[in-house]
């Protein structure tokens, strides 16, 4: 497994506006969920504080100005990275960002398989308390009906990397994943704030408590399976007893198997 899922890199090309800001760090890209963009981590720099630099074009330009919205909001209710300098043309976005501290709670199940029962059962106190803020206060919707609009868009402008799919669904195409959901229709949402893509790499433990999230881009409000399928996936890699244990530890005692496998089938399509 690779812990650490980034590789030392040279410094891509940057508008002057960022570039006096990461002058002196060392640099390194993120391998896992990039989504169309590239995610740098800046480290190395004496007296200075590691840093994050997300940079996307086209569309994903959107995105990365997405999660800037989000940071601003989402730092009221938890512990978010804190955006240093955000730059937009009409077709690109940079995203310069404080590091949170800690450990990915990929990380943290890799490098400590005694502790994986109490990582799961700090990130399922963490989820109930994001899904706990009042859905009054979130401005942002990511309801299964927004998502299914977005994904359309993307299957018909055919960016769906159906490479990417998870192993049960290898050589599926993306109508075939859409044809699937639809099937699954229609559910009964139980909304809360979600944060959208709650994987372990996007959620930071120490002193074995989570500390805060990052990638989150994505977050409003929507059904809460939206970020405990995801979760309950990742868990997946790592055994079928830490996934029952997430469940048990959020407080369900029987999972709705209908919602797990429409926001499974919801996540390929982006």
């Amino acid at each position: 497994m690779d812990v650490e899922r980034e590789h030392p890199c040279p410094p891509p090309s940057l508008p002057s506006g960022i570039a006096a800001d990461v002058a002196g760090y060392a640099w390194a890209r993120d391998t896992v969920g990039e989504s169309g963009g590239t995610v740098h981590r800046l480290h190395g720099k004496t007296g200075a504080p590691d840093l994050f630099l997300k940079y996307g074009r086209g569309t994903v330009a959107n995105d990365v100005t997405d999660e800037m919205v989000r940071l601003g909001w989402l730092a009221d209710h938890s512990q978010v990275p804190r955006v240093r300098t955000f730059l937009r043309t009409p077709n690109e976005a940079w995203l310069l960002m404080t590091a949170i501290p800690g450990r990915t709670a990929y990380q943290m199940l890799v490098a400590h398989p005694d502790d994986r029962p109490a990582v799961v059962a700090a990130l399922s106190l963490y989820l109930r308390q994001l899904h706990a803020i009042p859905t009054a206060a979130c401005p942002f919707n990511a309801d299964h009906g927004f998502r299914l609009s977005q994904a359309k868009a993307r299957i018909d402008a055919g960016v769906v990397d159906t490479d990417d799919f998870d192993e049960e669904r290898t050589g599926w195409t993306a109508d075939r994943v859409w044809d699937a959901m639809q099937a699954l229709l229609p559910m009964a949402p139980d909304p809360v704030v979600t944060h959208g893509d709650f994987s372990l790499d996007n959620i930071l433990i120490e002193d074995g408590a989570v500390v805060g999230c990052i990638d989150v881009g994505r977050t409003g409000i929507a059904d809460r399976y939206q970020d405990l399928a995801i979760l309950w996936n990742c868990l997946g890699e790592f055994g079928p007893a830490l996934q029952d244990r997430l469940f048990s530890s959020y407080g369900i005692s029987e999972p709705d198997k209908r919602k797990l496998d429409f926001h499974l089938l919801l996540d390929e399509l982006f």
